[in-house]
């Protein structure tokens, strides 16, 4: 159990829930049958822990040498064999059961899945960090949209909101890691712009977002729309006075918090045109 648990640490778990929930609640809007809404949720998610498993795979390395423990593979916790087997093993089920939603859904899902392990085999540490992330994020929409009953593309301002958002939780989540990163040669897009430029670019892109979510779809401004920005740009506000303190995380939390109001938006506003 001890092997096995260490094995579902190293897949980064959060991320890869937080993913699957939201591709398995976009599906539930485009009328899919319980059978369907599982066919998404388990290609997601295996999709999801092979881009993890790979991230600590080859980061190992890097981790040890910074002595991170939080890091199952780094610390000696799990196999990099075991590892290894658990990443090709969930990369070719994330395929085949991407084929229950149909030919044109696998090719989304195999392209969104190729940008994550480019991001997770070198692309992280260059200028270019973000373009994974947007790509990726922004095709999710798209699989599930096109292994729905419709069999369509979802709209421009959809794939683009996602796209954001994705850019948005990539320097959130690497934020964090700046200086461990740093330390070890890799040097994205965060690394290079610093910690107050990339938290100032991962609220702007998460304000985008909602901006995108309440007046891209055609009509009137939703309720929905209306509130969410403005709230998002307090919480952020919030966020920013309550962080000046030492130590603080309230700008990290608020991002988060910020994160939330868009995926709910984007299921919302989503759901709506699908």
């Amino acid at each position: 159990m001890g092997r096995l648990g260490a094995l579902a640490r190293s897949s980064h778990p959060l991320p890869s829930l937080a993913v699957t929930a939201v591709a398995t609640a976009l599906a539930v809007t485009t009328g899919r049958s319980p059978g369907g809404l599982l066919a998404v949720a388990s290609a997601v998610l295996a999709g999801q822990l092979s881009v993890g498993w790979l991230n600590d795979l080859l980061d190992a390395d890097r981790d040890a040498s910074v002595g991170r423990q939080d890091k199952p593979v780094a610390a000696g916790a799990v196999s990099r064999r075991l590892v290894a087997i658990a990443t090709l093993v969930v990369a070719a089920l994330a395929i085949c059961l991407s084929l229950l939603s149909g030919v044109d859904a696998t090719v989304v899902h195999v392209v969104m899945l190729c940008s994550a392990w480019a991001y997770d085999f070198g692309l992280k540490a260059t200028a270019f960090s973000v373009m994974p992330y947007a790509v990726s994020f922004g095709l999710l929409p798209a699989f599930v949209t096109l292994g729905g009953p419709a069999a369509q593309w979802p709209p421009l301002w959809l794939i683009a909101a996602a796209g954001v958002l994705g850019s948005a939780a990539h320097f959130a989540n690497v934020i964090p890691d700046l200086e461990d990163d740093a330390a070890t040669g890799v040097r994205g897009l965060p690394h290079r712009l610093g910690k107050t430029a990339s938290a100032g670019s991962a609220s702007a892109l998460a304000v985008i977002t909602g901006v995108v979510l309440a007046f891209g779809p055609p009509g009137p401004v939703t309720t929905a729309g209306l509130v969410a920005v403005p709230s998002s740009v307090l919480i952020l506000l919030i966020g920013r006075v309550r962080g000046r303190r030492p130590g603080s995380r309230a700008n990290f939390n608020a991002l988060l918090a910020v994160a939330v109001v868009d995926v709910a938006l984007l299921i919302i506003t989503g759901g709506a045109e699908l």
